[in-house]
């Protein structure tokens, strides 16, 4: 039932988003009750609403065709849906998409053509998840178009073989630089969340960074610190994308663009769960406890024991930061405890004391 429940959960938000976006006044937030966390429709009715702040920056979505566009300018266009975020680039010499997203990726051409007669040229794609890169069946069509991708990327999506997701033409490993008419992209390989790669994307002269599922403006991060295959690497991510200088930020996801400021609150809160959780795990006296629980299950069944040690690590770090954040960032009582369950297993298994 649960594995169904988040992503229910996550359409019904996104629904939502757009559904109240014009609203002026909404109401106070509300702390969540003992139900949190259950999956009865009582439950989910008693999670904390999305923050005012945050709602009265949902992006006017043009229901006719399901998305909005953003001119940021110096030639860097967004685009959202109120769930995901894409780019592109217009230069003299054409255009350079940064993601074609599944969900509104075959309106991305059209969404081109009604702000510039340029034509397409390249596509970039910031890591493999389909959520984000699989539109890019729209640009089949394209007269020779260049797809750019880290090799590793690559690799795994002539792997898959999905039509959806088309093949990239060009790759790289590290790094690359693409100039195009009067602008110049530069391209980063770092591995925050990723198993196969993700990229900075930089555009110099419009002052202007992506990084997908990185930060989500107004937001925590989703679920495990977005999915981070590398929990080490995540907690470097935001010192790497604050040496940047740019005024707009893409992340991939969710109702408004961001700042700087986002990524600083960002590795705050990310900062917070992780030192929380290492203070409270290693202050734990483990022998002491696990000796308390055997006493009511006998101590044979060692997986229950030690999972008894891991769900109060958890349930004690949510209690002590859940006050400190339920009314700072939206979807705090969503998904702080899946955080702290990915600090747990850094923590536990490869941090230094």
């Amino acid at each position: 039932m649960k594995k169904l429940l988040f992503p229910f959960m996550f359409i019904a938000v996104l629904a939502g988003q757009i559904a109240f976006g014009q609203e002026s006044s909404q109401p106070a937030p509300k702390q969540p009750s003992a139900l949190a966390g259950t999956d009865s429709p009582e439950a989910l009715r008693e999670h904390v609403p999305v923050l005012p702040a945050v709602r009265a920056k949902y992006w006017s979505i043009d229901a006719a065709v399901g998305y909005g566009v953003k001119d940021f300018g110096n030639g860097v266009f967004a685009l959202s849906d109120n769930g995901w975020q894409s780019a592109f680039l217009v230069t003299d010499a054409g255009v350079i998409v940064f993601d074609a997203p599944a969900s509104y990726g075959k309106h991305i051409p059209e969404a081109i053509a009604k702000v510039t007669n340029k034509p397409i040229k390249m596509l970039v794609y910031s890591h493999i998840h389909k959520d984000h890169i699989g539109g890019s069946v729209a640009f089949k069509s394209v007269p020779g178009l260049q797809i750019i991708a880290l090799d590793t990327v690559s690799d795994f999506l002539k792997e898959m073989n999905d039509p959806n997701r088309l093949i990239p033409t060009e790759t790289f490993k590290t790094s690359k630089t693409i100039k195009l008419g009067d602008k110049t992209v530069e391209l980063t390989r770092h591995n925050y969340h990723s198993n196969e790669g993700d990229l900075f994307i930089y555009v110099p002269e419009a002052g202007f960074l992506m990084a997908v599922d990185s930060v989500t403006s107004g937001y925590v991060p989703f679920q495990d610190f977005d999915l981070t295959t590398n929990f080490h690497e995540y907690m470097k991510m935001f010192d790497e994308l604050l040496a940047y200088k740019f005024d707009n930020f893409i992340g991939g996801h969710l109702t408004d663009t961001g700042t700087r400021k986002d990524v600083e609150i960002t590795k705050e809160y990310t900062n917070d769960v992780y030192q929380t959780v290492k203070r409270i795990h290693n202050g734990l006296n483990e022998k002491a406890f696990d000796a308390e629980i055997a006493k009511a299950i006998g101590p044979d069944n060692e997986f229950l024991i030690f999972k008894a040690l891991l769900d109060k690590v958890t349930r004690d770090s949510v209690t002590e930061l859940e006050p400190r954040w339920i009314n700072r960032l939206a979807g705090v009582d969503v998904w702080l405890p899946s955080h702290v369950r990915a600090a747990l297993i850094y923590v536990r298994w490869d941090d230094k004391e």
